[in-house]
């Protein structure tokens, strides 16, 4: 049986290596986001690898080669120049001109084929967008971001290491999720989406076989696309060798309704080991209101009885279930173990803890801002380019600002959360409501859509200190997220403390850990 306590999977880089080892040290459920691992690893290598973790990841890597052609295009011994000269205009189309990977012929965010160009015209590198159709090189970077996590989280402890990533964001969950059994992954958490085909992916990778997924392609009609990856077919080009043997992991699906999770038992029978059920006041994404949308008088979207989790209908299925959305105290937990739960998700006060990804000044100012009655988290219904409604944390001198927002260039060029769309002609496209809105309505989006819309991709990077000093000198800003229960926060600080660690929020909940 799984921990009673699960470390929430928040944020691209937010739940680290660092936290999830912690966690899992301390017998609970460490957990690392899976989101933009490929670009926050490039990332970690182009700023120096501070302490030399990624390249101690990197060498137990079972493909070698991979590895020396990863450091040679993306590792900078002395870290980012502080001279980013000679800058590159800003294109007529009023985004900034993309800095790709060195030689490798890519799609910009406007759709043309660009050639690659130094890397010190931008902080970091980009790696081509994902899509559809990853070349070899993206797969094996996808693999060995995912391979590189893990294994830190895994270093020195005998816990379980769990993995979140968000079935919306379908390009790299084929490759992603080998990376991570290849690592020893002991649990795959999922949501934002209905990941009802994930169990028999898993089935198919741990034996080293071919696995398909159907992608969710916009304006598809009946026609099906799919994409696919073969893990023994990528040991024979590459190492001329069978691949080694995986252990499959456990499957938790994230869901916010009882019928959610029946109607996933039924698509994946046997596959699906328990649920994480997240109430609306979760941070990151939350599901959308059952019925009709209603905004408050704040522009928050209204939920109602109707998004209330049916305690007895969970305790029905027969599977183990964890509560999430405050429940960060010793009194929600008993409560929550009271109505069936097995135990409990802790997202927002794992986030601000000394072990976090978050940028340590970054969380200071945050945690200081609580103390003046400062902080506030808002529940956007526009934010996200998924449609999903967003919890933004409000904080000066970040996007949750109006006039930051609007100052910001429009600009794609991570790509996780653009969406797939069928072209007149069958093939596919990609646009993102945060891109340029002329570029978004020739793709065939609307207008309306793109209102409000943020770069998450950005800016949550920003949140790691990972965000990107464009060509034009303009630097990307972060975007916090947190729960609407802020007051779990206080009990670990005060004016003269703003710090606290994972082993204190442990302790705090479950006193015999």
């Amino acid at each position: 049986m799984l921990p009673r306590l699960i470390q929430g999977g928040m944020g691209a880089g937010v739940s680290g290596w660092a936290l999830a080892r912690v966690v899992s040290s301390l017998g609970q459920l460490g957990v690392v986001s899976g989101t933009a691992l490929d670009t926050i690893l490039v990332r970690r290598l182009g700023s120096g690898d501070a302490g030399g973790h990624m390249r101690r990841a990197m060498a137990a890597f079972p493909a070698p080669d991979v590895v020396t052609r990863v450091l040679k295009r993306y590792f900078r011994p002395n870290g980012v120049p502080e001279d980013l000269s000679p800058r590159i205009p800003s294109s007529g189309s009023g985004s900034c001109a993309p800095v790709r990977d060195d030689g490798d012929l890519d799609i910009d965010p406007v759709g043309q084929p660009v050639e690659g160009v130094a890397d010190t015209q931008q902080r970091y590198k980009l790696v081509p967008l994902p899509s559809a159709k990853l070349t070899r090189e993206r797969e094996w970077l996808l693999i060995l971001s995912n391979f590189v996590e893990v294994s830190l989280a895994r270093e020195g402890h005998d816990g379980v290491v769990g993995i979140n990533y968000l079935h919306k964001v379908q390009f790299p969950t084929l490759p992603s999720l080998y990376g991570a059994m290849l690592a020893g992954v002991s649990v795959v958490l999922m949501g934002a989406g209905i990941p009802g085909d994930i169990p028999h992916v898993l089935d198919l990778l741990s034996r080293n076989l071919e696995a398909r997924i159907f992608l969710d392609v916009l304006d598809a009609g009946d026609q099906k696309y799919e994409m696919s990856f073969d893990p023994s077919a990528l040991w024979a080009e590459q190492l001329q060798c069978e691949a080694p043997p995986l252990h499959r992991p456990r499957f938790l699906a994230i869901v916010s309704s009882a019928t959610l999770a029946r109607a996933l038992l039924k698509k994946a029978p046997g596959g699906i080991d328990g649920f994480v059920v997240e109430a609306p006041i979760s941070g990151g994404h939350n599901a959308p209101p059952r019925g009709a949308p209603q905004l408050s008088s704040r522009g928050e979207p209204i939920y109602g009885p109707r998004d209330d989790v049916d305690m007895a209908q969970m305790k029905a299925l027969g599977v183990p279930f964890w509560l999430a959305g405050g429940f960060a105290s010793r009194e929600k937990l008993d409560a929550a173990l009271a109505a069936g739960a097995h135990g409990v998700q802790v997202g927002t006060v794992f986030a601000f803890c000394d072990e976090s990804g978050l940028d340590p000044d970054l969380r200071r100012r945050f945690l200081a801002g609580l103390l003046r009655g400062e902080s506030d988290v808002f529940t956007d219904p526009a934010a996200s380019p998924t449609s999903f409604p967003f919890k933004v944390a409000r904080m000066a001198g970040t996007l949750s600002e109006h006039d930051a927002y609007a100052q910001r260039t429009r600009l794609c060029d991570l790509g996780y959360l653009r969406r797939a769309y069928r072209k007149t002609d069958g093939t596919i496209g990609y646009r993102c409501p945060a891109e340029p809105v002329g570029d978004y309505v020739r793709k065939g989006g609307k207008a309306e859509d793109t209102i409000g819309r943020k770069c998450l991709c950005n800016a949550l990077l920003a949140n790691i200190g990972l965000g990107q000093q464009r060509s034009d000198a303009h630097e990307e800003l972060p975007l916090l997220t947190a729960g609407n229960d802020l007051d779990c926060l206080r009990p670990f600080i005060s004016p003269d403390k703003l710090s606290y660690s994972a082993k204190d929020v442990i302790e705090s909940l479950l006193p015999s850990a």
